[in-house]
């Protein structure tokens, strides 16, 4: 059992009590002060997607839109944003890939972006650049992913998919999302774009990181009538 004590500390505002416990990972004691929530206020707003879109949905409609707009398959677009940024239209790579659909400079200008971060002028981009690969690659999917990725020259410097292992990985992860898409689909599951947790923002892979899950805080009086906060 882990012990924490918790006094009533005095001042304008809210209500709130000083809370001393144990750090879990390093066993110090650590005191932190917690403001109490009155029964009458509100409850808080819903979080946010972890994308930090409001409208995560607004998203996945956005997408839906653009790709039918440019005779592409709404899934091709959600796997590579996915990979790219895993919807997060702020995402900027070492590289300097920026926005959902982590586009370079150059190829935003070339496919009429005026402002990487905004959602939809993103993904019309991507999108549009997309239409443009598949076009010129004859409908060569991992080849126009591969140029995506690594650029048209060295698409047509190696005559295929570039030996860059990002490159690889990249268009294998592409290539597996769209086929679990298709298969959510098959099954008559909604397949929504905003699922994935481990995407490729400009070859940065992130890790998913546990959630910590803690006990909860029972209050006990004593006899003195000394207020004690222990979790179990």
């Amino acid at each position: 059992m882990c012990g924490v004590t918790a006094s009533v500390v005095e001042g304008a505002g809210a209500p709130a009590i000083s809370v001393v416990r144990a750090d879990p990972r390093t066993g110090r004691l650590v005191r932190a002060v917690v403001r109490l929530r009155p029964a009458t206020e509100p409850a808080s707003t819903p979080a946010t997607h972890p994308s930090g879109l409001a409208d995560a949905s607004g998203i996945v409609e956005t997408v839906d839109r653009i790709a039918h707009q440019n005779q592409l398959s709404p899934r091709l677009v959600h796997s590579v944003i996915q990979v790219e940024s895993n919807y997060n239209p702020n995402a900027v790579s070492p590289k300097g890939a920026q926005g959902l659909m982590q586009l370079i400079p150059s190829t935003a200008r070339r496919f009429g972006v005026s402002n990487v971060f905004d959602p939809a002028d993103n993904i019309q981009g991507g999108a549009r650049y997309l239409k443009y690969l598949l076009g010129l690659y004859q409908g060569d999917e991992a080849l126009a992913l591969a140029a995506y990725n690594a650029g048209e020259g060295a698409v047509s410097r190696y005559g295929g998919v570039p030996p860059f292992p990002e490159t690889q990985v990249y268009v294998a992860k592409v290539r597996q999302r769209l086929a679990g898409a298709a298969a959510l689909e098959e099954t008559g599951a909604s397949p929504s774009g905003v699922q994935s947790n481990d995407a490729n923002a400009g070859g940065n892979t992130t890790e998913t990181i546990p959630v910590e899950v803690h006990n909860p805080i029972r209050e006990v009086m004593d006899a003195n009538g000394k207020i004690y906060y222990i979790s179990h």
